[in-house]
């Protein structure tokens, strides 16, 4: 029965459920309130009773002195005995208006013989009800007992308790009944965001530009429902933000995989195409078989860079677990030397020049990783330019940060690119970047790795320079000599 009602109640609404919460406790704060003050109108009423008798008994005791007895009755229903008492008995002086049953007035009188200050006692009469019975002396050896019937006060608490029941009951439903109300317009606001959240739950939030064009609107509810509200609000802001970067990651997700696909696809035609031709005799001459074992061994090469770079990269997304850097102290300027000397070598229609800067700075990285990212970005500048367009490389320290400057004083690239340079696989002029052998790859690794040293490459300049600077932060033990 117990569970069956536990059950019952979990099921009811909160609004219910506060409303008979909040009547459960009023009617136990009432039934507090009401038991004080009965109990202290029943002591008020037997009080006054009690200083009634006391001025009755006064008149009383100078008629008993007169006459022996008293004669005169101050009230309907009330008693009056005189009794002489000696050696612990009482004998009742007649006449006397007293019930029959006489019993209770009589040990009364008796015990007032042994006792020097008035007596006080509630008694039952047969046959007449409950009495308030007070003794005092006369004389020596006489006692004057009153008895006054308790009916009315009584009567009195029966109907005070009557009224208390049926007030505090009332009074208990109307809260119920109108805190109910109040507690569901109150709670509104909570039921109009569960209905936005089912709109939620029933959205569909496979397409990739999902998004949640509900809100919990409204001002009532209070202090502490607005700031649920506001943070149920600022959830699914978070939830918008967390889709959109989601879309924008799966857009990332099938561009990667689309120009992965197309970038392997040509080199692997190319070796399907001239392994073909070794199926034809003239293929298999000495002369043309040389030239297509060379270019196999170039498109072959090819498809090596791109998957070594595209290795690199996932395991940069994946530094957490396995970090493909090898940290040690090396010298960054003498790291730019030899990058530019290479570029010189490999690009000599790009004049290259190193600004003068610190003549050591040394730093806590991976050399190889670090002479990958100059490597890429100098011939990011020697592929995208022009023969004869002058490079320059310059190396300073700012902020307590080692800052490379990579400068090519070609055509720039256009406003709308730069936001996308760094992405895999993006090229500004795509034909003629693919003729000339890039990938696409080159400023997507070289961010990587610089990021993977907790630094950062950013892009500037304008129409007529491009300007790429590398910030790499000063390990604990690093110095650096005179700028």
């Amino acid at each position: 029965m117990i569970r069956r009602f536990r059950e019952t109640y979990r099921r009811l609404r909160l609004g219910t459920r506060l409303a008979l919460g909040l009547g459960a406790l009023s009617l136990a704060v009432f039934a507090i309130v009401g038991a004080a003050l009965t109990m202290y109108m029943r002591g008020y009423l037997d009080t006054q009773l009690v200083d009634q008798l006391k001025l009755v008994q006064v008149v009383q005791s100078k008629d008993a002195e007169a006459h022996g007895t008293v004669t005169r009755q101050p009230y309907y229903g009330w008693y009056t005995a005189v009794y002489d008492v000696s050696d612990g008995s009482a004998a009742l002086r007649t006449p006397a208006e007293v019930p029959a049953d006489t019993q209770a007035l009589t040990a009364l009188a008796r015990t007032m013989a042994a006792s020097t200050t008035e007596i006080t006692r509630t008694v039952t009469i047969d046959g007449k009800g409950t009495y308030k019975l007070r003794a005092c002396e006369v004389e020596p050896g006489v006692v004057l007992v009153s008895a006054a019937p308790m009916g009315n006060i009584d009567a009195i608490m029966r109907q005070l308790i009557t009224v208390q029941v049926v007030a505090f009951v009332l009074a208990v439903l109307a809260l119920v009944v109108f805190g109910r109300k109040m507690l569901r317009r109150g709670l509104k606001p909570l039921s109009d965001m569960a209905l936005t959240a089912h709109g939620i739950a029933s959205h569909d939030l496979t397409e990739s530009a999902a998004r949640l064009p509900l809100r919990a609107d409204g001002r009532d509810g209070g202090p502490e429902v607005a700031e649920l509200r506001t943070a149920f609000n600022t959830m699914l802001e978070h939830i918008d933000d967390s889709l959109a970067v989601r879309a924008k990651a799966e857009q990332r997700l099938r561009r990667f995989v689309a120009d992965a696909s197309h970038e392997l696809r040509t080199p692997l035609m190319s070796v399907r195409g001239y392994a073909d031709l070794f199926q034809y005799a003239a293929a298999n001459a000495p002369g043309e078989r040389d030239k297509h074992l060379t270019r196999l061994r170039a498109e072959a090469a090819r498809m090596g860079f791109l998957l070594d770079d595209l290795l690199l990269l996932a395991r940069l997304d994946a530094a957490e677990v396995d970090t493909p850097l090898r940290p040690a102290d090396a010298d960054l300027v003498e790291l730019v030397q030899e990058a530019a000397d290479a570029f010189r070598v490999s690009h000599r229609d790009h004049p290259l020049t190193v600004a003068d800067g610190p003549d050591t700075l040394e730093l806590r990285l991976d050399p190889q990783r670090v002479r990958q990212v100059l490597d890429n970005l100098l011939t990011n500048a020697a592929v995208h330019t022009p023969s004869g367009t002058d490079v320059s490389v310059a190396v300073s320290v700012a902020d307590d940060r080692a800052l490379i400057r990579v400068t090519d004083a070609g055509p720039g690239i256009p406003a709308a690119d730069r936001e996308r340079v760094f992405d895999r696989f993006y090229r500004v002029d795509k034909a003629r970047s693919r003729d000339r052998g890039g990938s696409g790859l080159g400023l997507a690794v070289a961010r990587s790795l610089a990021r993977a040293h907790g630094g950062t490459i950013e892009l500037s300049g304008e129409a007529g320079a491009t300007v790429f600077t590398v910030s790499l932060p000063f390990g604990r033990e690093a110095a650096y000599g005179p700028i």
